[in-house]
């Protein structure tokens, strides 16, 4: 019986092996263009029209024809926290000699750069918090 249970477990490792491997040879095939009609226009799909309908304010808009119809895309740059005057270091460090990363959080610049201003540490002192703060802006 003992014999069995690698013999069996060999089996259906071999049959999940080759179920994975045709599964992963049936891919969708990319869409293809549709024959137009005279009145149908048909868009270049790339990088062309979201360059030529990019606004002032970062916004874009692409337009591409596909089989199911046509299909707009819209994007925009999304708003920046404000660095004008981040905190200071004995505010965020909580009367303790350096900045914690659950310290950093309350400060979402700081956060999101505190491996760099920890040089990859795990706590900020006072002079990285200096030099942190004087190459943010």
């Amino acid at each position: 019986m003992k014999t069995r249970i690698p013999t069996l477990t060999a089996i259906l490792g071999t049959g999940l092996l080759a179920a994975g491997m045709a599964s992963a040879q049936t891919q969708n095939q990319p869409m293809q263009q549709p024959t137009t009609s005279p009145t149908q226009s048909t868009s270049n799909t790339g990088v062309n029209d979201a360059a030529a309908n990019t606004g002032s304010n970062g916004a874009s808009s692409s337009t591409f024809n596909t089989a199911k119809g046509q299909v707009t895309i819209n994007s925009t740059m999304g708003s920046t926290p404000s660095t004008a005057s981040p905190p200071s270091f004995e505010q965020l460090a909580n009367g303790k000699k350096f900045i914690s990363k659950d310290d950093a959080n309350a400060y979402p610049p700081l956060a999101n750069d505190f491996e760099y201003a920890a040089h990859n540490g795990s706590r900020i002192s006072k002079t990285q918090y200096e030099n942190w703060v004087k190459n943010l802006n």
